[in-house]
């Protein structure tokens, strides 16, 4: 399906996150990956997984978005490597663990303007400086999640930031459209990962989840990884500024 298609996953962060699904899902279907990594001491975790579960090991690219200089040596990086990009895929989410518990108005600025900027901004800025690589026909997808719209317990700040991200998410589709690159959002339910057990009472609420989804299940990355995979394929050439909720039917429930 992605046969002699290029991209790049941010945010894989161990054998658990969301990202890694995804880049799993899309070197499955033939994809000539880059993946990228926040710390030196996460390349070589990074490859132990590659070697471990994927048929070619992708292109590892140190990358903090918060720091220009290394977004402008991952573009000069991509450009030397593939010459063009068909897809780009937003991993990326960020807030200090007090800002995750307790009541969401003794968020600090600090704590605010952190998560704005990393789990929100960073998809304005990496889609710009990777603007002249992408092709027509090509597709950015974000991660974003259901407290963007509506109160769920300790999430505070991150749905403060996840509401921004679909915003973005809109604004970009219609900047990008003439050019036609998609840009969507990936909506899952709650999954076991090292981010999501950040915030306070994870645990539970991913039991109480389990209970009151359509499906009467959670679901898996592997399920995550492979709506990406759709949305990264040709075969959502149609769709854009969208969010696609990937939760079991989670957010339709009433009660």
């Amino acid at each position: 399906m992605l046969e002699n298609k290029t991209g790049i996953v941010f945010g894989v962060a161990n054998q658990r996150s969301l990202a890694w699904s995804i880049t799993e899902s899309l070197a499955s279907a033939g994809a000539e990956l880059a993946v990228t990594y926040q710390d030196t001491r996460f390349e070589k975790k990074i490859k132990k997984m590659a070697g471990e579960s994927l048929e070619k090991e992708p292109l590892t690219i140190l990358c903090d978005v918060t720091d220009e200089k290394q977004v402008d040596r991952l573009t000069q990086t991509l450009e030397n490597s593939f010459g063009k990009l068909d897809f780009m895929v937003h991993s990326i989410a960020f807030a200090g663990k007090e800002e995750l518990e307790g009541a969401f108005i003794n968020t600090s600025r600090d704590g605010f303007l952190k998560a704005m900027e990393i789990s929100a901004y960073s998809l304005v800025s990496l889609s710009r400086a990777l603007l002249p690589l992408l092709k027509e026909g090509g597709s950015i997808v974000t991660l974003t999640y259901l407290g963007s719209s509506r109160v769920i317990p300790n999430y505070n700040v991150m749905g403060v930031a996840k509401a921004a991200l679909e915003a973005i998410v809109r604004y970009l589709a219609s900047d990008l459209g003439p050019r036609r690159i998609r840009v969507n959002a990936l909506s899952p339910g709650p999954v076991n990962t090292l981010s999501a057990r950040g915030i306070k009472g994870f645990t539970g609420f991913l039991e109480q989840v389990d209970q009151k989804t359509a499906l009467g299940q959670n679901i898996s990355g592997r399920e995550v990884g492979d709506t990406a995979l759709f949305l990264c394929s040709d075969l959502s050439r149609g769709i854009t500024g969208e969010v696609i909720y990937v939760d079991a039917g989670y957010n339709i429930m009433g009660l």
